[in-house]
């Protein structure tokens, strides 16, 4: 008889989910790193501590988050999931590996980071809307919010560990070694994947085939207004909002004058508050559009307090607060879209939520990039502020016309 786990952690009774769990945080890890070693090498030493640059990055690496939307979504209802997934970790650990030896050989350039931004993120756009409906197969609907929860906690976890990690081999041994470490990281959600017990797979959670596209995928999620009113929500948010490594990178370079090791320590405390944020969705109740109106209030607040901070320490406990309430719009809009679809679309409903979230950054993270240019980095934060805030209109304005109240 299998132990029984309750509670924040009871998604980790599944053998399958252990080991999916174990080897996403050592990749998650080396995700991070390579993110921040990404944007001190575009703003440092690629550019003159160009905001609009990073911001370019950014937009062609979520670029293929919309223009693949079509398809990936399709992808997730229709292959097997598990294959798929492997495919893509291989093929991002790929890119991260060339990244890393050209920087290593000193040939890299800026263009080479536009295009291995935009490869790799068109790996990433088929990999998110399968890895997140994965996670039904692998605890099924029941525990849907809690392994959600428990996901956003690794991936937040290893934003601590990542980013102070990255700061420390830049500052010893040089950028690219932290890329080519991401890329030696994939091997391991490789490996946990291919110990999986296959029979333990949920099989009744699979979307089934079927030959209605996209459109059909749209039109379902544009026909229920709470659906609807959460993807207005996540194009404010992910649009202005998301954009984490350009207020962090601009506040820490251009305003507080970071050397590398200050500069990923902020990104790890962000992170704090983000597990902070996990952890306390995966013990709580179901999320709803209350939870999220509040989370994307205490978001703009924590951008508003970010943009005003008058010091770096100031500035970094903000970002605890920021991150925390991120974690919450997050978790809370995958749990919820997830469960309010059927699981012959759910493929296309998350690859809408992720194509929406992340794509509009290729609209979002060039703006913000400028006005951090042109106006300077608090404005930037100001932008984000103001998105959120907006967000969490929108879910008071839906919750009032069915007149649910927010909670007390």
């Amino acid at each position: 008889m299998k132990n029984r786990v309750t509670g924040t952690f009871r998604s980790l009774r599944s053998f399958n989910f252990r080991l999916w769990t174990a080897g996403a945080l050592v990749s998650n890890i080396g995700t991070w790193m390579q993110r921040v070693a990404q944007d001190w090498l575009v703003l440092t030493q690629l550019t003159h501590r160009d905001a609009s640059a990073l911001g370019v990055v950014m937009g062609l690496q979520f670029a293929p988050q919309l223009l693949f939307l079509p398809w990936t979504g399709l992808a997730a209802d229709r292959l097997n999931q598990r294959k798929l997934l492997m495919l893509t970790q291989a093929t991002m650990g790929v890119f991260a590996l060339a990244l890393g030896v050209l920087t290593i050989a000193g040939a890299i350039r800026l263009w080479h980071v536009y295009v291995l931004a935009f490869l790799s993120g068109s790996g990433a756009a088929l990999d998110a809307p399968v890895r997140q409906t994965f996670v039904a197969e692998m605890v099924g609907d029941a525990d849907l919010p809690n392994a959600v929860a428990l996901n956003s906690t690794s991936f937040s976890a290893s934003q601590m560990i990542g980013p102070a990690v990255a700061g420390l081999l830049i500052a010893k041994v040089g950028i690219g070694w932290a890329f080519l470490l991401n890329g030696l990281s994939f091997a391991a959600v490789l490996l946990s994947m291919s110990f999986f017990r296959l029979s333990e797979l949920n099989a009744s959670v699979r979307a089934h085939r079927s030959d209605a596209g996209f459109l059909e995928g749209l039109r379902y999620v544009w026909s229920k207004p709470d659906l609807r009113a959460i993807l207005i929500m996540l194009f404010l948010v992910g649009t202005f909002g998301f954009n984490f490594p350009i207020f962090i990178a601009t506040m820490a370079v251009n305003v507080f004058h970071s050397d590398a090791r200050a500069f990923g320590l902020l990104s790890s405390i962000l992170a704090v508050g983000s597990v902070s944020g996990a952890l306390f969705a995966a013990g709580g109740r179901k999320p709803g559009l209350a939870s999220l109106s509040i989370g994307s209030g205490v978001l703009g607040l924590g951008f508003t307090l970010a943009a005003l901070a008058p010091g770096y320490w100031w500035f970094a406990a903000a970002l605890a607060v920021s991150g925390a309430a991120a974690l919450t719009v997050t978790s809370g809009t995958n749990s919820i879209m997830q469960l309010s679809t059927e699981t012959s679309m759910r493929g296309r409903v998350m690859a809408l939520r992720v194509g929406v979230a992340l794509g509009g950054m290729t609209i979002g993270a060039p703006i913000v990039g400028r006005v951090a240019n042109y106006f300077g980095p608090r404005w930037s934060l100001a932008v984000g502020a103001g998105a959120c805030f907006t967000a969490a209109l929108v879910a008071v304005y839906v919750l009032a016309r069915r007149k649910e109240p927010l909670p007390a």
